[in-house]
């Protein structure tokens, strides 16, 4: 997947104050740990507001998901996915949310159809636990119109 950029002051606020590269490293390990997503020898570090995240998982969703977890975090401006997929699958767009938007006007966008919106709140997933709780700046994934129905 390579760079993916996120809004660097938006999303978790995860590091209580100033951390050097490696405090902020820990930290996002433990966040992707937390989620119960799994990753085979998770490696995280921080250079420049840049988080390089490598290791491996069992699918793409699994990846995209990892990514979301570090990027979604404040002070985090772009994710370096180095993760390797064991069952390649298509990548699912990745959407930064803007002010007014719901998970149905994205599911309208993208699906033609607001009533798709459950697709893009499992598909994002543990990160969101409420689908009327998204915000601006925060990044989601958007499964394909094909991938959605297996998410």
């Amino acid at each position: 997947m390579g760079l993916i950029d996120f809004v660097k002051d938006a999303g978790a606020k995860l590091f209580g104050g100033k951390k050097s590269p490696e405090e902020m490293a820990t930290v996002l390990a433990k966040a992707v740990a937390d989620t119960g997503l799994e990753v085979k020898n998770l490696k995280v570090s921080v250079q420049d507001g840049t988080a390089i995240v490598e290791g491996s998982t069992a699918t793409q969703a699994a990846a995209e998901k990892v990514v979301l977890a570090i990027g979604n975090t404040e002070g985090v401006a772009r994710v370096d996915n180095r993760l390797t997929v064991e069952k390649p699958e298509p990548v699912a767009t990745m959407y930064t949310v803007k002010k007014g938007d719901t998970l149905s006007a994205i599911a309208k966008a993208h699906y033609g159809e607001a009533r798709e919106y459950p697709a893009i709140f499992e598909a994002n997933k543990p990160m969101l636990k409420d689908p009327d709780k998204i915000y601006p700046g925060q990044v989601l994934r958007i499964p394909s119109r094909q991938a959605k129905a297996g998410v």
